[in-house]
């Protein structure tokens, strides 16, 4: 049963496949339990953590399941309210327990003496072992609006240890997910994006251990939150041992007026922990993602053309049917047109907001290319940044009002472009009606939608109590405009985009069916990349590129066959100039996307493992395996050159020990306890920087 009531005592226990989490709700919700599976019969009798000793130390600090700002409590809040009058404590009293379906539990609260109400929900979605918690709020006065502080999604509660070690990514623009492992520190850690979308600079969520872990082995507990404006992220650890994790929307400053009779809905927070290893963690949540948010989780992501790296903004229908040509050739399955193709969009200075052809490119309009590459067997995409406009724009000249900014203020331009309010709702009607007749016109399958700029000058014209809260309703607003176009066009596929990974959150997955991971197309540097990506995303969401040597932003010269193996390990897509591309690189592109289409569903389905990490050793390797174990896919690269000895056998996971395995290149068999014992003998790289293989194996027995 994932979940377990004990009415008399108050204790909940919520199960997923490898772990447990217990909680008791008496005059309080507190914490008792996360780890190792229990019997209720013993969850039961488990005390709680004991009470201080000294007038100092708050009696619910740290194992309170959703501690609030009031009463003796000196920790991070997950509640903090500013009432009416301006008052703020908060004194909660628990009205109740109810078990909803197979999985779902409900904690109901109340101030006990102000207008408030919330509940805390615990869900266990099936077949997994992640834990799913929100929090909805509730003004049930009749009189003035309440304002709520601090919204959070869910305080994590972790086990007291002697010891922590927090993981999380950092980085900037075409630098992201860079993964880091450092120790906590006593007091408060917050990861936070005061921007207006996830960020490039951090991703909200934390993995946390005590230390010992690595891949496959030793506790991890993680947790992510699915938000896609600002959001903060903070996790405490108390001079009494007690650790915590809350994640919620907005920052600081990102306040919500809450009118009499409204409700307000955080958005989730997900949660798992593994005996298993920052590996088990990962697979955890990819299994997630791809059982639970994604729109199409069955379906397979094609291997797409990209026209930005060859033409810039010098497109038109002749240049990119002559490209659409050469792709469909190599066996690509939908091609992109990007930025240039609309408006008076000649550079980065016009044509935002202008989602019509653009005359002088496309005199015809777009429905002759995309009549002709559908022609040719491949999927229409375009690129879009639906949420931006140029002031030299027609629609900036027509509904200036629609920009995200203060009158009184000086409007800040970054990229010579302004932030439509998508907090608002004639904004998300415009871009619904615009986006919805170019999509019909044209027979658009696919949009790559970018956010090319973070906000500033954020707040609500006219001012009131919760001005800032444009930080969260913005993303809100996308969201429902994503929802209205699938609802409307079950066909089209979107990718997320923002000036790379600056918004890859599980808020927008439930909505896109991939991320631009990076514009970091670099394949030596995606590595690293990739490797802090798949901390939480799976390689069926992860789009990568194989682009021109030397690379455009780097200027790296690169093999083309590391090139592809490097974005072989996500969604395959092409970037580069196929104009410029000799014909020995044409048929090698070839013959390498015919083999990736061969992979394909163990990288976009299967299980992965990181073997080798990034920075680690000479070599960097991750390996897939089919969900029946009966094929694996491993890909390595050595970035540099190497004159030591020779790299150790390679000791694969996730197979079969009882299976035998054919090298399906070179016909060696092992079997699979000697290729996960012993590991796989090495295949033999070339000399020089950027030697790379990749290895399919077949079980046969």
């Amino acid at each position: 049963m994932p979940v377990e009531y004990d009415e008399p005592s108050g204790t909940v226990v919520l199960r997923t496949e490898a772990t447990c989490y217990v909680l008791r709700v008496d005059r309080a919700v507190l914490h008792v339990h996360w780890g190792a599976h229990l019997p209720l019969e013993d969850a039961v009798g488990l005390p709680v953590r004991s009470e201080p000793d000294n007038s100092f130390a708050g009696p619910f600090d740290g194992v309170e399941e959703y501690p609030v700002e009031g009463g003796a409590r000196f920790g991070v809040p997950a509640l903090e309210v500013r009432f009416a009058d301006g008052q703020s404590p908060v004194e909660p009293e628990v009205t109740g327990v109810r078990v909803v379906g197979a999985g779902h539990v409900v904690v109901s609260l109340r101030d006990r003496v102000r207008p408030l109400t919330w509940e805390t929900h615990y869900r266990v979605p099936p077949d997994g072992d992640v834990l799913e918690r929100w929090t909805e709020f509730e003004h049930t006065g009749t009189s003035g609006p309440l304002l709520l502080v601090r919204h959070a999604a869910a305080h994590w509660p972790l086990p007291r240890r002697q010891r922590w070690r927090m993981s999380a990514v950092h980085g900037g623009w075409s630098d992201e997910h860079r993964l880091a492992r450092t120790e906590l520190a006593v007091g408060e850690t917050t990861l936070t994006s005061r921007r207006g979308h996830t960020g490039h600079q951090a991703n909200p969520w934390v993995a946390l251990d005590t230390g010992g872990a690595d891949e496959e082995h030793g506790e991890v507990w993680a947790t992510a939150l699915a938000a896609s404006g600002s959001w903060r992220l903070t996790v405490q650890r108390t001079a009494a041992g007690e650790v915590g994790v809350i994640l919620g929307e907005g920052h600081e400053g990102a306040e919500i007026a809450l009118a009499p009779g409204r409700r307000h809905v955080t958005p989730v927070s997900v949660a798992v922990h593994s005996p298993g290893g920052f590996g088990a963690v990962s697979r955890a949540f990819h299994t997630y993602v791809r059982r639970h948010v994604l729109p199409y989780p069955g379906e397979s992501r094609p291997v797409l053309y990209n026209s930005w790296e060859a033409t810039g903004f010098e497109t038109s229908e002749e240049g990119q049917l002559r490209l659409a040509r050469r792709a469909a050739d190599l066996g690509v399955e939908l091609f992109v047109v990007d930025d240039g193709w609309f408006g008076t969009r000649d550079d980065d200075r016009s044509g935002l907001g202008d989602w019509t052809p653009h005359p002088g490119r496309f005199p015809r309009g777009l429905r002759p290319l995309a009549d002709e590459v559908h022609r040719l067997g491949m999927a229409f995409g375009l690129w879009v940044e639906p949420e931006m406009t140029n002031p030299d724009s027609e629609l900036f000249r027509r509904h200036p009002e629609y920009v995200l900014h203060l009158p009184d203020r000086t409007a800040t331009e970054l990229r010579h472009q302004l932030v439509l309010d998508f907090s608002r709702h004639e904004v998300t009607e415009w871009a619904y009606g615009r986006l919805r007749r170019m999509v019909a016109e044209h027979t658009v399958d696919f949009l790559k939608w970018d956010f090319n700029r973070s906000f500033t000058e954020a707040g609500a014209r006219g001012g009131g109590p919760d001005a800032r809260r444009v930080h969260i309703e913005h993303a809100r607003g996308v969201h429902r405009v994503l929802d209205r176009l699938r609802a409307e066009f079950p066909r089209l596929r979107i990718e997320s985009c923002a000036g790379g990974g600056g918004r890859t959150d599980l808020g927008m997955l439930a909505r896109t069916d991939q991320v631009w991971t990076s514009d970091n197309t670099d394949a030596v540097q995606r590595l690293a990349i990739q490797h802090g990506f798949s901390q939480v995303y799976p390689a069926r969401v992860m789009s990568a590129w194989v682009t021109d040597s030397p690379n455009p932003l780097t200027g790296r010269r690169v093999p083309l066959a590391f090139r592809f193996h490097s974005a072989m390990a996500g969604v395959l897509g092409i970037g580069g100039d196929l104009d410029r591309w000799t014909p020995a690189e044409l048929a090698e592109a070839a013959r390498l996307i015919g083999l990736y289409k061969d992979i394909r569903p163990l990288v976009q389905h299967g299980h992965q493992y990181r073997l080798l990490a990034p920075g680690d050793g000479a070599l960097t390797a991750v390996q897939y395996v089919g969900p029946d174990a009966g094929q694996t896919v491993v890909l390595l690269w050595r970035p540099g050159a190497w004159f030591g000895p020779a790299h150790p056998p390679l000791r694969l996971r996730g197979l079969d020990t009882g299976a035998r395995y054919r090298d399906e290149d070179t016909g060696e068999e092992w079997s699979g306890a000697t290729l996960m014992g012993f590991g796989l003998p090495l295949p033999c790289l070339p000399d020089g920087d950027c030697a790379s293989a990749l290895v399919r194996l077949r079980q046969v027995a």
